[in-house]
């Protein structure tokens, strides 16, 4: 089976991510987001088999759509991903992080469901496509995807799509019931719910969000089937913050260890929380992650920073940090002799008493 159509966009070093499209559509879908996300992250859009792009294939399941998303990251080499669906998309992305979790860094669902309501309707509809196309879906469709101004060229997309492709995901829809196995989800997850989305309406957003483990609900009014399509701005700004502090920590956790992070976790209170969260989104999850410098590299910045202020107890933390990320104890003493240059000999000498006392510690914890 051939690899489904697909585009990349953003940096090659990026952190990936996978979009997901609704039935229906294309990758095209996801356009209002794309230039965002590509910032930061190395964007993969895909078409559904027989959609867009894509040649028809055989479709029985969810799952055999999952598999072709595994096909496309291993094709790239990617071992684990970021992955955002929308409708049918999500509940691929659903489908991979409980029976894959080891492949999903986070999964965002927007305008899913764990259950698209009952199979006969969606038989119906797969035995309406298979005699007489997609033609009869139009006019109903476009009032269930948009609540604002309709897009033509997704509707286009509907209408060019293959009529057994798209009969075969109904099918699989009809299928599909992953209520039972939310709970097992660990991913860190965002929920997005249009509230005038007849198809999921919120509360079919509302049982994903309780029955997953770690989810954040947000509902968009004015936005209907395809809510990224009706509110870009507020989409795109939930998926950025939920990349950004799920990211984050997973970094912030690398370098600084499990340990720490989780007495820092232990410690945050109500009065601390925003701040906790302000260092875990912005400096682990947009600086450290920017594919601009590797993280050897920001250490060596950080080490030199910590040294110039004199927050020594900082220093500490980053010079264990700075192992993690592969320096050696003789290249963190180069970063400190050259820091005694610039920073001054005063700051330098207590900088090497503190990574000297570190390293000496990390040593003694290896024997």
């Amino acid at each position: 089976m051939t690899l489904p159509y697909h585009l990349l966009d953003g940096p090659v070093g990026g952190r990936p991510i996978i979009l997901g499209p609704s039935l229906g559509t294309s990758l095209r879908v996801w356009e209002p987001q794309v230039a965002a996300l590509a910032r930061r992250h190395r964007v993969l859009r895909y078409d559904l088999p027989g959609h867009g792009g894509s040649a028809p294939a055989s479709v029985t399941g969810v799952a055999d759509l999952a598999e072709l998303v595994l096909r496309l990251a291993d094709h790239h080499g990617w071992d684990r991903f970021h992955y955002a669906g929308i409708s049918l998309g999500g509940a691929v992305g659903a489908h991979l992080a409980l029976h894959h979790p080891g492949r999903i860094r986070t999964l965002t669902l927007v305008c899913s469901s764990a259950r698209f309501g009952e199979p006969e309707g969606w038989r119906e509809r797969a035995a309406l496509v298979r005699t007489r196309g997609t033609a009869p879906l139009l006019e109903a469709t476009a009032a269930r995807w948009f609540a604002g101004e309709p897009v033509p060229a997704l509707l286009d997309d509907l209408a060019a799509a293959d009529p057994e492709s798209y009969a075969a995901c109904c099918d699989a829809l009809a299928g599909y019931d992953l209520r039972a196995g939310l709970p097992k989800i660990g991913a860190p997850a965002l929920v997005i719910a249009g509230r005038a989305d007849p198809a999921t309406p919120p509360a079919h957003a509302r049982e994903l969000a309780d029955g997953l483990p770690d989810a954040t609900l947000v509902e968009l009014p004015r936005a209907a089937h395809l809510a990224n399509v009706d509110r870009p701005e507020p989409v795109t700004a939930a998926l950025d913050t939920h990349l950004g502090r799920a990211t984050g920590m997973e970094v912030r956790r690398a370098v600084l260890g499990d340990e720490h992070v989780d007495r820092a976790v232990a410690r945050t209170t109500p009065f601390t929380r925003d701040f906790q969260d302000l260092i875990t989104r912005y400096a682990w999850g947009e600086i450290w992650t920017r594919p601009g410098l590797d993280l050897r590299t920001r250490s060596c910045v950080t080490l030199t920073a910590l040294v110039a202020r004199g927050h020594t107890e900082e220093l500490a933390l980053h010079v264990r940090g700075a192992l993690r990320n592969g320096l050696t104890p003789d290249e963190i003493g180069e970063v400190l002799l050259q820091s005694a240059v610039y920073c001054g000999v005063p700051a330098a000498n207590a900088a090497f008493a503190v990574a000297q006392r570190v390293l000496r510690e990390v040593q003694e914890e290896g024997r």
